[in-house]
């Protein structure tokens, strides 16, 4: 059985339907809870990694001190060749530690039901390889990847931020959107901020009400195709 570490960076952003899906598959998830003081494991021992969403900024030491040793295994992650999957901060994570840039409250916000575009690049990807052209996931960010790591390839994009997915060297996946997050977790947010920011929370719920079904199948694909990578 393929054992997979999980970095949890916030209280309420859990590995979600993802973690189902990769358990699903037979894998055992170890899901650190690092926001709570739980410590980063030093070594992955042979272990795939997952480090998922939170509001920091990747090297935000200050507010989030579990974050240097999560980029520490991130980038033995990288070296050894162990799958790795980050999810928007892990995304931002995996492109700081690979060399990309990432600028905090960059561009515009983007919250909800967010359409994505696949790039050509896609189609020799493990993960995201013949999936649709055009695919829905649930976005909730302001910080932002401005730039790629040297050598790794883009994958999707949305109209308000380019880099939605990319892969680092053959088994390191990053993407901005939350692919764990089902359309109940928006009941969760802040109605005054998304309005702040130009957002209205009921018409973010029954947009991703009406496109889960569709985003639900794609993102199940893409985890039981990492779950195939991890266990491999």
């Amino acid at each position: 059985m393929g054992r997979v570490v999980v970095v949890q960076n916030d209280a309420t952003g859990g590995p979600g339907r993802f973690g189902t899906w990769l358990t699903e598959a037979g894998l055992n998830l170890e899901v650190v809870h690092a926001y709570d003081g739980a410590p980063v494991p030093e070594q992955l021992d042979g272990r795939a990694l997952v480090v998922l969403g939170g509001g920091y900024m990747p090297d935000e030491d200050g507010r989030a001190p579990w974050l240097a040793a999560t980029r520490r295994l991130a980038a033995q992650a990288l070296e050894q060749g162990a799958p790795f999957f980050g999810i928007c901060l892990g995304g931002q994570l995996l492109a700081h530690v690979a060399g990309g840039t990432v600028k905090a409250r960059h561009g515009a916000p983007e919250a909800g039901s967010t359409p994505l575009r696949l790039r050509a690049d896609a189609s020799g990807d493990a993960l995201f390889h013949n999936l649709p052209g055009r695919v829905t996931a649930i976005e909730r960010h302001v910080d932002s990847i401005t730039a790629l790591p040297p050598g790794a390839v883009w994958l999707m994009e949305s109209e308000r931020c380019p880099y939605q997915a990319f892969r680092v060297g053959e088994r390191a996946w990053g993407v901005q959107f939350h692919p764990e997050a089902a359309a109940e977790r928006i009941r969760g947010w802040n109605p005054e901020r998304l309005r702040q920011q130009g957002f209205d929370p009921e018409e973010l719920q029954r947009t991703a009400e009406g496109d889960e079904p569709a985003a639900e199948a794609v993102w199940r694909r893409v985890a039981l195709r990492f779950s195939a990578v991890a266990a491999g």
